[in-house]
């Protein structure tokens, strides 16, 4: 392992746990623990999983005038979401675009009574932090919560383990945030997850994050997961994953991501518009594209990967996409992935055909999630 790599406050928990360490995103991370990546996936969705996602950027974010819904219509210039109209102790998934529309990161955004919580990708955080005070240093203070840690616990019966330590979590809703002692600490708790599973997210001062690690691990319901099983959750659920399924030259549309877009941010709304790439977004939005996000199912067991080109006939002589994510997928028992396919082929059961070997595989176009999503509404 390189002395490179950044290491989270749980470094040495996941190596004594004996998890196999990778490289991801400039840090040191686990890729699996003994039990192994099906097990943990199945767990995960049988129980309850514990993952380290100290590696993401956590921001602070607050008003210079004082009034927070300056931070939010800051925020909105940059971000084509309704933060403005964001109650307190609830949380929005956005996205940063740039002019040409493309999304720069995926983020989730929180507000917490008089500062918003804002959560980026570990590999954009530096540039995102570095976007927002070049465009909105005079209008907001970002400061950047370094010396945290950042646990997701998710699984059916995750409300039951954290409620055991933080009672507050029983009442709170899918997407709800709120600041909470866990175990006795002070800590940020949203009601989300990217495994399409109920679950929460915690916050946590870093010489505190072993303490309540451990203390999650002790109930039997919970084992640590790794990004192996991480990565084969959110496919199953139709999540996506910055710099596979998203990137600077994919639209929130051609990502099937407007539904993120609030109607008041939309063309018509209240607040249409204002943010980078507005008209060629809002122009898609109403005439259509040429491509989309489509789910994937191959046949056979073998996965289909990210990077497989796809046809629209056996003979592999007319391509109309290429597969952006892709995996066994543990809870179907069978490969899963997505996409993008020309919108003309983008129809649920349509057959394509993937390059995999020297061979063209059928892949039907499927809807998403594969797995039925069990937040807590």
């Amino acid at each position: 392992m390189s002395d490179a790599l950044l290491l989270t406050p749980l470094n040495a928990l996941h190596l004594e746990l004996g998890a196999r360490m990778v490289p991801f995103a400039g840090y040191s991370m686990p890729l699996q623990y003994p039990a192994g990546l099906m097990a943990e996936h199945l767990h995960t969705r049988g129980k309850v999983g514990l993952f380290d996602v100290s590696h993401m950027g956590q921001l602070r974010v607050t008003p210079r005038t004082g009034t927070l819904e300056d931070a939010a219509l800051a925020l909105e210039s940059l971000i084509p979401v309704d933060l403005a109209g964001l109650c307190a102790n609830r949380q929005r998934y956005g996205f940063l675009t740039n002019e040409k529309g493309g999304i720069r990161d995926d983020l989730m955004v929180a507000n917490m009574g008089d500062w918003l919580f804002v959560v980026v990708n570990a590999s954009c955080k530096e540039a995102d932090t570095a976007l927002m005070q070049a465009a909105l240093g005079d209008r907001i203070v970002i400061e950047p919560l370094a010396d945290r840690a950042l646990l997701a616990l998710q699984g059916p019966e995750a409300v039951h383990v954290l409620a055991d330590l933080c009672p507050q979590a029983e009442a709170m809703r899918f997407m709800d945030a709120i600041e909470a002692d866990v175990d006795g600490v002070r800590c940020t708790v949203t009601r989300s997850g990217y495994t399409g599973e109920d679950g929460f997210e915690i916050g946590i001062p870093a010489e505190h994050a072993e303490q309540i690690a451990r203390a999650l691990l002790a109930d039997e319901r919970v084992l640590p997961i790794g990004l192996g099983a991480r990565d084969s959750l959110r496919l199953e659920s139709g999540l996506c994953l910055y710099g596979n399924d998203l990137d600077e030259t994919t639209t929130p549309v051609e990502a099937a991501l407007t539904w993120a877009m609030q109607k008041s941010r939309r063309e018509g709304g209240a607040r249409a518009g204002g943010y980078p790439g507005a008209e060629i977004i809002m122009t898609q939005a109403r005439d259509g594209v040429s491509r989309l996000r489509v789910g994937l199912a191959a046949e056979g067991r073998a996965p289909v990967r990210g990077g497989t080109e796809l046809f629209a006939d056996a003979e592999g002589t007319q391509k109309v996409g290429v597969v952006t994510s892709g995996a066994f997928g543990p809870s179907v028992n069978a490969p899963v992935a997505m996409g993008y396919v020309a919108t003309g082929h983008s129809a649920i059961g349509t057959v394509l055909y993937g390059a995999l070997r020297g061979k063209f595989v059928p892949v039907q176009v499927r809807a998403l999630p594969f797995v039925p999503p069990g937040f807590k509404r």
